[in-house]
């Protein structure tokens, strides 16, 4: 093969990570910083603007409730947005509800906005300046099966 089409084919399948860490990627995009947690494993950003997140375990973090993280998160990465999620669920009302979106449409108010599905949340950026602390978990249905049972255990 020639040195051209080495060339050609690593630029064609290498992902792009011109950010030196998740959060210098996040903070370019106009995204705070602490939207994944502090246990990232790797990503790789397509030039498609595909995110992937690999994480080294599901885990639980808490940003105003619960959210629990796959092992490998997915999205569509924009200026301020992250659409088309996979991989991220936020507790609400006792139900996991998968986030869908992530929007942070104007700066200057300090809101970021999450979409689960049924409805939209706003939540303070200041929420997420610093990555969260993740501990590692099971299965999110796992989890919500096991916490009926400890309530039905102290009725």
């Amino acid at each position: 093969m020639s040195p051209t089409l080495i060339s050609f084919l690593l630029i064609l399948f290498l992902p792009l990570t011109a950010a030196s860490s998740i959060q210098d990627l996040l903070r370019n995009e106009g995204l705070p910083a602490g939207l994944f947690p502090e246990n990232v494993k790797s990503y790789s950003l397509d030039r498609d603007g595909r995110l992937e997140v690999h994480l080294e375990q599901p885990c639980m973090a808490k940003f105003d409730g619960r959210v629990y993280f796959n092992s490998v998160v997915r999205a569509n990465l924009s200026y301020g947005g992250l659409v088309g999620l996979e991989g991220l669920s936020q507790e609400e009302l006792f139900l996991w509800l998968p986030v869908k979106g992530i929007i942070v449409a104007d700066p200057s108010s300090g809101l970021i906005l999450f979409d689960i599905g049924v409805a939209h949340k706003e939540l303070s950026l200041a929420l997420f300046e610093d990555p969260p602390v993740c501990k590692p978990q099971e299965n999110v249905s796992e989890n919500v099966g096991r916490e009926t049972r400890e309530y039905q255990d102290q009725r």
